[in-house]
């Protein structure tokens, strides 16, 4: 079994989010505790595992995410990880349906070379920030939102792009204040950077203190954002040490997200699965 490291929302290699691939054969995925020992060892923010369905059905592909601790409903990255390797690889062409526990995703290939995927828009709720949230943040909030089942984050508005890079979070303290994690998100200090806003994830409940960039995340970020600031089509940077740019568009209750992708790693699983 061939497993591929792929750089995602980065169009060049060593930065953006890596995330596991591993395409398996049309008899399904081998048991959980099979799939959950293999992402534990790549020991990515989230290893995808896909296998082509029957034609004539609603979707191509049965896909399911795995970080080192747990099973995800939704991961943006390693989607475009997968749909990145089936096109680069030949396994696909045009629009690919994938189906998974959050519901049918698709991805199709734009004529610049990015990938755009079409995920549902988290449905953001305002929330008062539950007690020891600024404590284990390091800064106030200005607003809290829930986001949803699927993505399972607080959406956390700090006061400005500054504050959001300057987080030194106490993960611990994080780990209980959410179904998955924390997104802290500012608009751009400077509108004319190349992006509209500014976040950063953290997610320690699941295995994963800082997300490098989270696609998933920003089905959240897009709706909040675009009310704001009055446009369906913006540019998010996730500001991690990797860092990457996420392109989204707001479609009612549907979210594109767009970005690019690099391999960086194809090799073989010497472990049966």
């Amino acid at each position: 079994m061939r497993i591929r490291i792929v750089d995602a929302f980065t169009d060049r290699p060593f930065a953006g989010n890596p995330a596991g691939v591993l395409l398996l054969g049309p008899d399904g995925f081998p048991g959980d505790s099979r799939l959950q020992q293999i992402a534990a060892e790549l020991n990515l923010s989230e290893t995808a595992f896909a296998h082509p369905l029957p034609p004539g059905g609603d979707a191509d592909w049965a896909l399911r995410w795995f970080t080192p601790a747990t099973e995800v409903d939704m991961c943006g990255h390693a989607t475009l990880a997968t749909a990145h390797i089936l096109h680069a690889t030949g396994t696909a062409s045009g629009t690919v349906r994938f189906a998974a526990r959050c519901g049918v995703l698709t991805a199709r290939t734009t004529p610049d070379g990015a990938i755009e995927l079409d995920f549902p828009t988290a449905p953001l709720r305002s929330e008062t920030a539950p007690d020891g949230l600024a404590a284990a943040l390091g800064a106030e909030p200005v607003s809290v939102h829930d986001t949803g089942p699927h993505v399972g984050d607080l959406l956390v508005e700090l006061a400005d792009e500054a504050a959001v890079r300057a987080l030194t979070p106490d993960f611990a303290a994080l780990a209980g204040l959410s179904r998955r994690g924390v997104i802290a998100t500012a608009a751009a200090a400077d509108p004319a950077g190349g992006y509209d806003f500014v976040s950063r994830g953290f997610f320690p409940g699941v295995g994963i203190d800082e997300d490098p960039v989270t696609g998933s995340a920003h089905t959240a970020l897009a709706p909040f954002w675009s009310a704001r600031l009055g446009r369906a089509e913006l540019t998010g940077l996730q500001a991690s040490a990797r860092s990457g740019l996420v392109r989204t568009a707001l479609r009612g209750d549907r979210t594109v997200l767009t970005g690019h992708a690099v391999t960086v790693v194809d090799g073989d699983l010497l472990v049966a699965p």
